[in-house]
């Protein structure tokens, strides 16, 4: 444990070994979000109902602050048995005496998301390579870049990777990094506010402007107009642009074609599902960085049952670290066999959006391209909003990845769908034995 310079009289008073506890308890508390780098936290003080907690550098600072006060907080009230809030300052490394400012006040940047932490495979090779090479080089080696997968296999990792490390390596660069709903929505604000200036201003002059999940643009006609101008802006300024999406732009549905044509002229690289040897290998990078230490036994074990991407891969990391606490034993091939055997057995009855369209389909005769058009005949929106239900009901997808599926639609004609066939399941009996039958049919399907 380290103190601040010019305040090593904590240590000798005893508060240093509280200090210790408290880092200790909110680990146990919050295994999830624990890191081995909290071993470089720093007592700063602990008087007027307040602990100073000093960190190593701004990503850090802001990730205790967003994931990890509550549990600081309580750890201290426990630990010391009085009510204590606990602070988050940035401070230097060596001997800590003056606060690191800011570089970028309105840029948060996870702590874990650089390219040392992140796992290179077979699928993901070309991405990260493409982003460290756009790191060195900003608007001069692949502008735009756009990386495509489904969700949790990286691709936010990889935008946060590149900032931080433009960030260290170019010092005064203007990075704007938002997600394409937080664009929608600070475009949507400049409109209310008669504000479109400061708007442009805010996206039109930055040096590195990356848009995460920009699929969510379709159907927005005048987001997509104003995201025109501003691509156009940069990219004939030389500036670097980058974005993601859960798919390659040819397949963005409801997107101006004129913007699916500037996607496509710098490099699209997609990032699959990784191999079980970069499982392995993901399973053992996430239990360092939380100061985990696990065998390669199960490592393997985790690697090989839980398939679909790196969040449930930190997911079942996170449970069997939860059970190990829990029962206060070593984490063992047994432990993790008894954490996981529920994820386990319901990942083998897996269903996918693409299982309920296809029963819904067959079962109405009508075709995916139907569901997917924008006719609204009772065939049709019927079936649609049924496969909207059971895609909620059945599939961990969100409303948005649902209605990406069938045609492009919004959140809120997912919700919308899900009202209108709960109400008809109230007083209509034979869609109640309908749904029964098609999920019936669907979990058989993904069974067999």
């Amino acid at each position: 444990m380290r103190t601040l310079k010019g305040e090593t009289e904590l240590a000798t008073s005893g508060i240093a070994g509280i200090f210790d506890d408290v880092v200790e308890r909110a680990r146990a508390m919050d295994p999830t979000n624990a890191r081995r780098w909290f071993d470089q936290l720093v007592l700063l003080h602990l008087d007027g109902g307040a602990l100073g907690v000093g960190c190593p550098d701004e990503a850090a600072c802001q990730y205790l602050k967003d994931h990890c006060k509550e549990s600081f907080n309580r750890a201290a009230q426990q630990i010391t048995g009085h009510l204590l809030s606990v602070d988050f300052r940035v401070v230097t490394d060596e001997e800590v005496s003056d606060v690191v400012s800011d570089p970028a006040p309105s840029l948060k940047l996870h702590a874990d998301y650089t390219f040392d932490n992140f796992v290179v495979g077979p699928s993901n090779r070309l991405a990260h390579a493409s982003c460290v090479a756009v790191s060195q080089s900003l608007g001069n080696t692949y502008n735009p870049l756009f990386i495509y997968g489904n969700s949790g296999l990286g691709k936010t990792h990889l935008l946060h990777a590149v900032c931080c490390q433009v960030q260290k390596e170019c010092t005064g660069t203007v990075i704007e990094l938002v997600s394409c709903e937080e664009f929608v929505n600070c475009f949507i604000r400049a409109i209310e506010e008669g504000n479109l200036t400061g708007f442009q201003s805010q996206f039109r002059t930055v040096d590195l402007l990356v848009i995460d999940d920009v699929q969510f643009l379709r159907e927005r006609e005048h987001s997509q107009e104003e995201f025109f101008h501003t691509f156009n802006a940069l990219y004939n300024s030389g500036k670097q642009i980058i974005l993601t999406a859960d798919r390659p732009p040819t397949e963005m549905q409801s997107v101006q074609e004129r913007l699916v044509s500037r996607f496509n002229w710098g490099l699209v690289a997609g990032i699959d599902p990784p191999t079980y040897e970069t499982r392995i290998a993901i399973v053992q990078k996430k239990a360092h960085l939380r100061g985990l230490d696990i065998s390669d036994d199960v490592a393997q074990y985790i690697a090989q049952h839980v398939q679909a991407n790196i969040r449930e891969l930190e997911g079942a990391l996170t449970t069997i670290y939860a059970l190990a606490l829990t029962e206060k034993e070593p984490v063992s091939l047994p432990v993790a066999q008894k954490a996981l055997e529920g994820q386990i057995r319901l990942a083998t009855r897996h269903i996918s959006i693409t299982d309920i369209i296809d029963a819904v389909t067959h079962h109405f005769d009508v075709r995916l391209a139907d569901l997917q058009s924008k006719r609204r005949s009772q065939s049709i929106t019927e079936p649609r909003q049924i496969c909207m239900y059971l895609a909620r009901n059945l599939t961990k997808h969100s409303l948005e990845e649902i209605g990406g599926h069938l045609g492009g639609r919004d959140h809120t004609t997912v919700m919308h769908a899900c009202s209108k066939i709960s109400k008809v399941l109230k007083t209509d009996s034979k869609m109640d034995v309908l749904l029964k039958h098609l999920s019936k049919q669907i979990e058989q399907v993904t069974q067999g």
